[in-house]
């Protein structure tokens, strides 16, 4: 395979969005090629995620947005894995790129839901579980979270301050990223005066819907004589799915998708958890978060959830995690998330995470999971 880097990345910022996706999508997109020092006819292939574009009316977006970028010529895919749909496209522009498939391929993420009220939202993001047997019976992601975060406070010794350390640490990073959704720390105190969504989790657990577009160019180390700006080389690109349903699985102490999909990566990287300088982690709710950090290999079983308050995942940690803010405070865009979690990784290479820069930038890490991991993507990135 060919050595293959991502060599450009954009995002704007999370929240509410006033133009469509599409045009978000095509925004960023040009940002990102703009930025990798390449022209919208070096791509080869557009790798497009936007799971709720019926929201908008809109689907069979990736013509539209190649139109927009003067390349309609060049064919495009639409990746839809739910939230892990466009790191699902980083890995199939990998693929392309590293197989010599094609030189540069561009994957970008959208979605747009901010004109739609709470319920309607709601809905949408629920039909990523079960329909027929979980949310039909009433199960929306906060209470499918707030399952796996019973079933961990059943099994290990879990203090109500463990799970707020995590909303307040990636609340502190979000407040230096100025593409993040929410850009103000939070107080224990905060924390634990906030209302209870689906118990145990309060609101601080859990992610806002956002609005947001981000993208990536992927292109082969050949093609790209003089990058601009330091590339991150695709090191490991890995997916893996597990049963869906929560009902059939063995247990709820974990993501079976996020463990395979981790051995797979750490293979092909040929590294292991505690060569990972810094990681960027799928915390839609907080126990996501702990339970990832536990299913990376990167602590032990039921150490999860206390990483943050032992300080272990700040940004001057032992593995800072979630330097962006995470999903959490960040935002979660869902089709944008993936693709997002790379730009982070390309703004701390590259020195443009400022007053949230982590102390080495030499390997990272990136996890991205659909639903409540039904399929996961991990990717690991390093210098040239």
């Amino acid at each position: 395979m060919r050595e293959t880097w991502v060599v450009g990345a954009a995002s704007n910022r999370f929240g509410k969005m006033k133009e469509s996706g599409r045009e978000a999508a095509t925004r960023v997109s040009l940002a990102a090629i703009e930025s990798a020092g390449l022209r919208p006819k070096d791509i080869g292939y557009t790798f497009v995620s936007n799971c709720f574009g019926i929201a908008e009316h809109q689907a069979h977006v990736g013509p539209l947005i190649n139109g927009g970028l003067g390349i309609p010529e060049v064919p495009s895919c639409t990746i839809e894995s739910a939230c892990s749909s466009s790191s699902a496209g980083l890995h199939e522009a990998f693929v392309q790129v590293a197989g010599g498939f094609i030189d540069a391929a561009l994957v970008v993420g959208s979605e747009k839901l901010s004109h739609l009220d709470t319920l309607a939202a709601t809905s949408y993001f629920a039909i990523a579980a079960d329909y027929a047997f979980e949310t039909r019976n009433g199960a929306t992601f906060p209470g499918l979270y707030a399952t796996l975060a019973s079933a961990y406070r059943d099994a290990y010794p879990t203090r109500p301050e463990m799970f707020g350390a995590i909303a307040i640490k990636n609340h502190a990073n979000a407040a230096r990223n100025p593409h993040a959704h929410f850009q103000k720390e939070i107080s224990m105190e905060t924390y634990l005066h906030s209302p209870i969504i689906a118990s145990p989790l309060r609101l601080y657990d859990c992610c806002p819907f956002s609005d947001g577009a981000a993208a990536i160019v992927v292109a082969a180390r050949e093609f790209v004589k003089t990058p601009r700006a330091e590339p991150l080389v695709v090191r490991a690109s890995a997916r893996a799915g597990s049963i869906t349903e929560m009902q059939d699985r063995p247990d709820l102490l974990g993501l079976p998708a996020t463990r395979t999909a981790a051995a797979r990566a750490f293979q092909q990287a040929k590294l292991t958890p505690n060569q990972i300088d810094f990681a960027e982690v799928h915390d839609c709710f907080t126990i996501a978060e702990a339970l990832a950090l536990e299913d990376l290999g990167f602590v032990p079983k039921g150490q999860g959830a206390s990483a943050a308050l032992e300080g272990i995942t700040a940004r001057d940690g032992s593995l800072p995690v979630n330097p962006s803010g995470g999903l959490k405070a960040k935002g979660h865009p869902v089709s944008a998330t993936g693709v997002s979690q790379v730009v982070e990784v390309f703004e701390q290479f590259n020195g443009l995470a400022k007053g949230r820069e982590v102390p080495r930038t030499t390997t990272a890490l990136t996890h991205n999971v659909g639903a409540t991991g039904g399929s996961c993507s991990v990717h690991i990135f390093s210098r040239r």
